[in-house]
Order: structure tokens, then sequence, then C-alpha cells
């Protein structure tokens, strides 16, 4: 496979996943909570680095740069998705007070504090609605950055060291 290949691949994996969190709120009703909406956010970051970096096919330092940036966001991701799995896992008595909603942030606070909220999570944010396999939403976005970083890396160094596919 070759890197333009593989990073349309995970440009086409972003985009599944971000479907599937529309499904999810437009079909089944599953309001996202703060936390989830920064994570789609992410999702759409490095997406949208894999969707460059694959039209792009650039050479050897660009292909680094686009792995940068999909970590960068990635770890983004990946830590508002661990914030999201600790809140999950507290106990009931220590989970905060449910905040406002964001269309009401967005409206009546500063951005500072609206950005604030949006990564501290509420206790809507504990709340675990859905599950596959036994690991909640936020379980499984973590697994999502953690093999979309790594994917990126691969087919950078693999096609950086002058192979001409990444798997044969």
């Amino acid at each position: 496979m070759t890197f333009r290949n593989a990073y349309l691949l995970g440009f086409f994996i972003c985009a599944g996943l971000l479907a599937y969190a529309y499904y999810l709120e437009h079909v089944q009703y599953l309001d996202p909570c703060p936390l989830c909406m920064v994570q789609r956010l992410a999702f759409y970051l490095v997406g949208a680095f894999f969707l460059l970096g694959g039209l792009h096919d650039p050479g050897r330092t660009g292909r680094r740069i686009y792995a940068v940036l999909i970590i960068g966001t990635g770890m983004l991701g990946a830590a508002t998705a661990g914030r999201h799995l600790w809140l999950q896992n507290l106990p009931p008595d220590q989970v905060p007070d449910c905040g406002p909603g964001l269309e009401y942030m967005i409206q009546h606070l500063p951005l500072r504090e609206t950005l604030q909220g949006l990564l501290h999570g509420s206790g809507e944010c504990a709340r675990i609605d859905w599950s596959f396999l036994g690991l909640s939403m936020p379980a499984w976005t973590l697994v999502w950055y953690l093999s979309l970083m790594a994917w990126a890396v691969l087919a950078a160094l693999r096609h950086s060291r002058g192979e001409r596919r990444i798997f044969r």
C-alpha cells in the first residue's frame, strides 16, 4: 500500500467514525456531551490531515510533518477521551454536577470559559449510554486515536525509507 492510499484510508476511517457518531446522535438519539464534542472535533482534524496528506502525497519531510500534525491532534483527542474515561469511572458521589449545555455556553459565556467547560467535562460526561464489547464510547475513541496515530507514523516512516509500498 502506498503512502497516498494509507493516508486516504486513514481519512475514510475518520469519516466512518464521525458518520457513526452522527448516526448515534440523530437516529439513536444519544446526545453528545461536551467531551464527546471535543473528541469529534479532534477526529475532524485528524481526518483532515490524513486527507491533505493523501491528496498532497509529499516527500519525506512533508510526510513526517503530516504525521506530526496527526499525532498532535490525535493526542488532543486521546487526552480528552482519557479525561472522559476518568469521569466515567469516578465513584457516584465524586461525579461533578452537570454544567450548562454547549449552546448556552457559546451564547452566554466568554470564549475562555466555554473552552474550559468543554475540556473539563461535567456530570453528564460521566454517564455511560453506549458500550460495545464492554468498552464505552470514549474507550473506543481512545483505541481509534492511538491506532490512527500509529498508522500515520507507520505510513510516514515506512515510505520515507525509500520503500515503495507499506504492506506487500
